[in-house]
């Protein structure tokens, strides 16, 4: 079983990769880890964002480093929240109050704005503070007028994937885990690690895989 490390504190995210990495992977976080800071989200584009994070997490962890930056990009914002996603609402807001200010600016619109909207999801892969490669997902669908469903967390609960009546807060984690933005970067995060496997045993940066 390979060992993953997720650079983040954030348990729902790790239970969320862990379920959709499945029994070939063990997954932990940076809670086991209080020596390494969270690292601020600087960067003008996920990539950014997610390559830092997993290059700073990687120079002090043996091992493989995953870090994600995702968020949700809605057509009449301009893209908006995008890298801002988590704080849009300010540095400390939860969940509840970045959706209840897009819904705001949304709804201040006029004429009745597109509620076309995408979830976005780049992977970074990092070893002994060098970036291996990036992976990356999008999942397609539509902004609701309110919150609908007690499940999933973030903009889950407006958020209804194309081709489907639910939100993504509505549905079966199982369900979800098979649509979701980070589940289809998982699926080519998976096909890089299978890559990586012959390398993997000696964990020496002189035998990187191939890109």
């Amino acid at each position: 079983m390979q060992r993953l490390i997720i650079a983040t504190h954030n348990a729902h995210k790790t239970r969320e990769f862990a379920q959709l990495l499945g029994g070939e992977f063990k997954v932990v976080d940076l809670r086991a880890h209080p020596e390494i800071a969270p690292q601020a989200e600087n960067g003008q584009t996920f990539a950014e964002n997610a390559t830092t994070k997993a290059i700073n997490a990687s120079k002090n962890i043996s091992g493989l480093v995953i870090a994600d930056d995702s968020g949700l990009e809605v057509h009449s914002l301009s893209g908006a929240p995008g890298i801002f996603s988590a704080r849009y609402a300010g540095n400390n807001a939860k969940d509840e109050q970045n959706v209840e200010k897009l819904l705001r600016e949304l709804a201040a619109l006029s004429p009745t704005p597109s509620r076309r909207a995408r979830f976005r999801c780049v992977l970074a892969i990092a070893r002994r503070g060098k970036l291996i490669d990036t992976v990356e997902g999008s999942v397609e669908g539509n902004i609701t007028e309110e919150p609908r469903g007690a499940d999933g967390f973030g903009y889950d609960p407006v958020f209804v994937p194309a081709g489907f009546d639910h939100t993504f807060a509505e549905m079966p984690a199982e369900l979800k885990n098979h649509l979701s933005h980070r589940a289809r970067a998982v699926v080519a995060l998976r096909e890089r690690l299978r890559r990586m496997q012959p390398y993997l045993p000696n964990d020496s940066i002189s035998a990187e895989p191939p890109l």
